[in-house]
């Protein structure tokens, strides 16, 4: 469970607080706060520590794989065989810095957090006002803040006038916080008030956005709420990717197994055969050259660095090179609300007046839509007419302005006045004539202690009006109005819709008046409400849907309430029946019993860095694979504990980004779906990477194996080995990682996390196709040396042969989720057609150049020769076919089997 902060400052009166920190309202001389800083240490975050780079380029030999291909180089050199082993070195070492660049940008999520504390803060030191760094300030300070400045500590109210703040990177809420002194409260909040909900608070790192107050000190450091958040994601470890981890076990074995019988082979080839130990052992090294896929490690980095490139053209830009992969194992997508599956414009959807309601179409603060009656027999003329007192009142109790840069429309003030802006502009009124015919006399600033904000005007002809809006409840008691109960139901209507509600009035006063008071409010006319909400993305609802075909579950993770949490959630369709879990509900739930919950569970509300973080590692605990959204610092540890953290590039906070593994570039969900299309292609061309590579070289090898065992001449050299392998590695092998998604690709359940590479069905395929490729490589060779061939010249048609199937099968495998082969796949890409046309001329320099005959022991062939390798081709073609013919077929019995047993 989640336990709460060591002191909870929120909780009592502020005269408790005093007598905990020992000071008074006054605050601290010099000597005293100097002796704090000693005791409390200074109100600064910890570094981040970054490790040698010599070390992370060392890291990525630590491989089982790259240790067996250092031991055959090793042995290659050992025979003298220096070109082999210096393209072998070659091959890993490109292998290392490939990845190195990937991962050049060091973690900096901690020192992006420090940047967010301010360096200068307003402080009462000695009975005045002093300028103080605010890495000196400790626990009883009382310091000043005012519109524009960042809080620089954790800090308890002491007075408040008109103080709002964005917390929107600790609490995710798109609307500033009202803040209120509490001075007059003898109890203060509850101990469990939630973080958004700590209205006497202001918490180190956030935004003032208006009003000023003075506050003490109660918590800096690590102490504060970001230095907790800092903890937090020093605590975090980076986990391993599912395809790493799964590829770091397939060498493992891969390793063992093909060591082991490399000893007992050179054993066997010397013991029963009478092998002498060169030859031996320079056989046994074809044989690992062979069955080594030297260029596999290399071909699969390129294959995701392809992934990153596509990805990039969909606004999604790639942090670390293996999250590309994770993506397509995705099995949750855990999301913020605002600005990622919401527009992030709050924008007026409701309005009711004394005799009409009315509904507003358009989104965001484009001055685009109209006001309608929500009545079918209603006059739109007179429900506009009924609506124009309060619109008025809306736009001159307003601080807002709206402006138009570079085609979109953004407000600069709080974001629901700017909406009830864009809301007069849609009924026909402009902001600024309004309030050049209405000039302000007065006004009372919005508190959190009265939720009201007033404003004192002067009419066209003279006349003094009060107009008023806030907090329903604030405004109902002003003027007791007689359909109380008809207001009370459309504001619980509204709140149900998980609306923001604003409640309007006005009341006429005395001429001439120049202040306003709160009691002048008594009598308020109540003019009536405005719903608000920041309404759900289009794409958010079509790419939820997309993410529940393909298997992948999304849950909303906010800062939010409840019920607009759960509205926006129906909104979407992100379940058939959404459920919701506060953060005080998931305090009073066990990590033994939570994961039960989170599994169920799709709207969390109200939650904390502690709670985020707790449900990921609860859905990774039960085996799901974890996409992390999130823009702020709050969302900054579970972005690092998830498999894939995504930060938003426009509106996230460099703590967030610094933290993800993918920064989506437009903030918007759509974007995450659509790179999960990617990732699963990605891995699918991993796979028919894995699937190509395997048997072109598996043939090979147990032709020569066969060789060792029986007793007959080497069908291939190892020089010759290596050339085939590395050449078709290096072009049609790297063909792959740029082959199209397949069909359907969003359609299938996400693959499980424990799923093997390899899975059973593949691993006998590649042991039949190594099987066919090996009998026909020796068909030919026994051909060849049969009909008179010289050993060097039978060696060279083997050759040709190995490429001329490797062409073939790699056709058979573009499409893995497909029937035999079509059209579609007899018709390669670009990327197909010009790997095989460099495959072509580099077999010609191998047959016919003089320094290749010199290099490999290759030899000139005729035309005959040709025909038998395109036999050769061919036999390969109806192998790979009928393979895959008798495997559909399999699956097809299968499949009616289990839909009979299943009917029955």
């Amino acid at each position: 469970m989640t336990s709460q902060a060591s002191t909870a400052w929120h909780h009592g009166t502020q005269e408790t607080c005093w007598e905990k920190l020992d000071v008074d309202a006054a605050g601290l001389s010099s000597l005293a706060a100097a002796a704090r800083l000693q005791r409390y240490g200074p109100n600064t975050l910890p570094a981040s520590g970054s490790q040698n780079p010599v070390l992370r380029f060392i890291a990525h030999f630590n491989s089982a794989l790259i240790y067996f291909l250092f031991a055959a180089a090793a042995a290659a050199f050992a025979l003298g065989h220096a070109v082999d082993g210096g393209v072998i070195l070659a091959v890993v070492l490109v292998n290392a810095i490939v990845g190195f660049v990937q991962e050049g940008k060091a973690e900096k999520a901690l020192d992006a957090i420090r940047d967010m504390i301010a360096p200068i803060a307003v402080a009462m030191r000695d009975g005045a006002r002093t300028c103080v760094a605010v890495a000196d300030l400790v626990p009883g300070d009382v310091v000043v803040i005012e519109a524009g400045a960042r809080v620089p500590a954790d800090l308890r109210l002491i007075r408040a006038r008109g103080l709002l703040i964005d917390e929107a990177l600790l609490t995710g809420e798109s609307v500033a916080a009202a803040k209120d002194d509490m001075a007059d409260d003898k109890a203060g909040l509850s101990v469990d008030t939630a973080l958004g909900d700590r209205r006497n608070m202001a918490f180190s790192g956030t935004l003032v956005a208006a009003g000023q107050a003075t506050a003490m000190v109660v918590e800096t450091g690590n102490g504060t709420q970001i230095g907790r958040i800092t903890t937090l994601l020093q605590s975090v470890e980076t986990i391993a990717t599912p395809l790493l981890l799964q590829i770091e076990a397939f060498a493992r074995r891969f390793t063992w197994i093909v060591g082991a019988g490399t000893i007992l082979l050179l054993a066997f080839a010397v013991l029963a055969r009478g092998y002498a130990w060169p030859d031996a052992l320079i056989a046994v090294v074809a044989l690992a050259v062979g069955v080594i896929p030297e260029g596999l490690p290399a071909v699969i980095t390129i294959t995701m660095a392809v992934g990153v490139q596509r990805m990039a053209a969909r606004n999604v830009v790639i942090r670390k090179l293996p999250a590309v992969e994770t993506l397509g194992a995705t099995t949750v997508i855990c999301t913020d609300k605002t600005g990622t599956l919401t527009r992030n414009e709050m924008t007026a959807r409701r309005l009711v007046t004394v005799s009409h309601n009315l509904v507003i179409s358009g989104v965001g603060y484009a001055p685009e839509g109209r006001l309608e009656t929500a009545e079918v027999d209603d006059d739109d003329t007179s429900a506009l007419a009924s609506a124009m007192p309060l619109l008025r009142c809306g736009l001159l109790c307003n601080e807002a302005a709206l402006s138009l840069d570079k085609g979109k429309w953004r407000v600069i003030g709080d974001p629901m006045e700017g909406a009830l802006i864009t809301l007069g502009c849609k009924a026909g009124l402009d902001a600024a004539h309004v309030r050049s015919e209405w000039p302000r006399i007065d006004e009372i600033p919005f508190d959190a202690g009265h939720r009201y904000m007033a404003a004192l005007h002067c009419g066209p002809a003279g006349e003094m009006f009060a107009f008023v809006k806030g907090a329903p409840e604030a405004l109902l008691a002003m003027g007791e109005p007689a359909d109380r109960d008809r207001w009370l139901k459309a504001i619980a209507v509204a709140g149900e819709q998980g609306e923001r509600v604003l409640a309007f009035g006005s009341k006429r006063l005395e001429p001439a008046r120049a202040r306003l008071a709160s009691e002048d409010l008594d009598g308020v006319e109540f003019l009536g409400i405005v719903g608000f909400i920041d309404p759900p993305r289009p794409e958010a609802i079509a790419a939820i849907a997309e993410c529940r075909a393909a298997g992948i579950q999304v849950k909303m993770i906010t800062g939010d309430h409840a019920g607009t949490a759960l509205a926006i959630a129906r909104q979407l369709a992100l379940s058939d029946e959404p459920e919701c879990m506060t953060g005080t509900d998931l305090d009073a739930v066990t990590d033994a019993n939570l994961a039960s919950h989170v599994q169920r569970v799709s709207v969390f509300a109200r939650t904390n860095p502690e709670h985020k973080l707790r449900i990921v590692r609860a859905l990774q605990a039960d085996g799901e694979i974890v996409a992390m959204t999130g823009d702020g610092v709050n969302d900054a540890p579970s972005l690092k504990a998830a498999d894939v953290g995504t930060a938003m590039g426009d509106k996230g906070t460099e703590a967030a980004k610094e933290a993800a593994d993918i920064v989506l570039l437009d903030d918007n969900f759509a974007s995450i779906v659509a790179a999960v299309h990617e990732g699963r292609a990605v891995y699918d061309n991993i796979r028919k990477v894995i699937v190509w590579t395997l048997p072109t070289n598996g043939g090979e090898t147990l032709a020569v194996l066969l060789a060792i065992i029986i007793g007959f001449e080497l069908p291939l050299t190892a020089t010759q080995i290596l050339w085939t392998n590395l050449l078709l590695a290096s072009t049609l092998g790297l063909a792959l990682a740029f082959e199209p998604p397949e069909l359907g690709l969003m359609q299938r359940r996400p693959r499980p996390s424990s799923a093997p590479l390899l899975s059973s069905a593949l691993a006998i395929r590649v042991v039949i196709t190594s099987i066919g490729l090996a009998a026909i490589i020796l068909g030919l060779f026994f051909w060849a040396t049969a009909n008179g061939r010289d050993l060097a010249t039978a060696r060279t048609m083997l050759v040709n042969a190995v490429m001329v199937c490797g062409i073939v099968y790699l056709f058979i495998v573009r499409f893995m989720h497909m029937t035999p082969v079509g059209w579609r796949s007899a018709v390669g890409s670009p990327a197909l057609l010009i790997s095989i046309a460099t495959v072509t001329l580099a077999q010609l320099a191998f047959t016919y150049a003089p320094v290749m005959h010199w290099l490999f022991e290759s030899r000139s062939l005729s035309v005959q020769d040709w025909i038998a390798i395109l036999m050769a081709g061919s036999a390969a073609l109806l192998m790979s076919e009928g393979e895959k013919l008798f495997r559909s077929g399999v699956i097809y019995f299968k499949d009616r089997t289990k839909r009979r047993a299943d009917a029955s």
